[in-house]
């Protein structure tokens, strides 16, 4: 093969990550606002990444030292065919390791405090010796 060919593994992680890299270009307010709190390892001193491609699908927000994936669903993550969707992409990552933590997005704006302290108990039962909030 030369040099100039390219596999279709590799022409599909490139598409995923435009895909990523224009999802975080077009966050929403919901994901923004949480970006603030989870970037720069300011949750329990781990490092989050937003918009991380994790096999097939681009997750909201990853943290690997606890295999945690944070989603933020907005209103249509409520339609029928949504919900399959979700459902579908959500047992294709706990059979691989990962915890999947739903949030929806009105629950957010109205409790922040809560639905971050939420995400700290998580993460303090996912991973070994973290500091307090």
């Amino acid at each position: 093969m030369s040099p100039f060919e390219t596999t279709r593994a590799e022409r599909r992680a490139r598409m995923k990550r435009r895909a990523a890299r224009a999802l975080r270009e077009t966050a929403s307010d919901a994901e923004q606002r949480m970006w603030r709190h989870l970037r720069g390892k300011q949750m329990a001193m781990l490092r989050f990444r937003r918009q991380q491609p994790i096999g097939p699908y681009v997750v909201d927000f990853y943290c690997s030292a606890a295999k945690l994936i944070v989603e933020l669903d907005g209103g249509q993550h409520g339609e029928d065919k949504a919900l399959a969707y979700d459902a579908a992409r959500t047992q294709w990552l706990e059979v691989r390791g990962y915890r999947v933590m739903r949030i929806w997005n009105h629950e957010f704006f109205a409790s922040p405090d809560e639905v971050l302290e939420r995400i700290w108990r998580t993460l303090k039962d996912r991973v070994v010796s973290l500091p307090s909030p």
